[in-house]
């Protein structure tokens, strides 16, 4: 378990090509290593005094965050799961934001972030 700060997903250094990613925060599944590194990099720039609760492995092929943070100022709560492959690889990432003024006031800010193709359309943008 690694409980240091600033926190780095280890996971995110070891992705599978086909990696997906979805959460309440987006509109469908992001695919790929290359977007799912993008948006969860991106991601972590907008948290602010992250505190973690547990990060550690469940399962034969899990991974769990759970953490909480706040984003422009706004409580947040996120729980984290990773689910590796065969050869260890995450392949399944899903991201879970609450409450639900955090969920939106993050996609939106997601979608300022990404603005136009191609990771804009899994956040609210002004297209959207």
């Amino acid at each position: 378990m690694y409980m240091g700060k600033p926190y780095y997903p280890l996971w995110l250094d070891n992705l599978a090509d086909d990696v997906t990613l979805e959460g309440a925060a987006m509109q469908g599944v992001a695919h790929g290593a290359d977007a799912v590194r993008t948006i969860v990099v991106t991601a972590r720039e907008l948290y602010e005094q992250q505190e973690f609760k547990f990060t550690g492995d469940y399962g034969d092929n899990g991974f769990l965050e759970d953490y909480t943070c706040k984003i422009r100022g706004e409580p947040t709560s996120v729980v984290v799961t990773v689910t590796r492959n065969a050869a260890g690889k995450a392949e399944h990432v899903v991201v879970n934001h609450r409450p639900r003024s955090s969920v939106l006031l993050f996609a939106r800010l997601m979608g300022e972030k990404f603005a136009g193709p191609p990771l804009a359309k899994y956040f609210i943008t002004t297209e959207s």
